[in-house]
């Protein structure tokens, strides 16, 4: 029996609305803001998956790949149909590549706009 369900995955960013958005042309979803008055958290519930959060960070460092000084603590693993496809469109979105040397895997390694580490996987 579990303990727990998981309920979201909470990134930290400079700039919740710009993650969120990008996320959502991604997965698909509309990212919502909290009814707070505070512009600090933005949800992205996606269709058919675990919803997303972006969470304003102060001084936000994003995560370096692949550092064994400094770990990335985790990384989404996204399914893609097409990776070809799908690496067009993250990067028109502002992905940036962080292993482009092995085209031949069934995976590519990608930084969001906020420097998060991310995978396009085939499925």
């Amino acid at each position: 029996m579990a303990l727990a369900k998981l309920g979201v995955v909470v990134l930290d960013c400079p700039d919740p609305h710009a993650l969120a958005a990008f996320y959502a042309e991604v997965l698909g979803g509309t990212p919502t803001v909290e009814s707070d008055g505070e512009d600090e958290w933005v949800d992205l519930k996606v269709p058919g998956g675990t919803p997303l959060a972006f969470q304003a960070a102060p001084g936000f460092v994003p995560p370096r790949w692949p550092s064994p000084d400094h770990s990335q603590q985790f990384h989404l693993d996204l399914e893609v149909e097409d990776l070809d496809a799908a690496e067009k469109g993250v990067l028109a979105l502002g992905a940036k590549p962080l292993d482009a040397e092995d085209r031949s895997r069934s995976f590519r390694v990608y930084a969001d706009p906020a420097g998060h580490p991310f995978c396009l996987c085939a499925c």
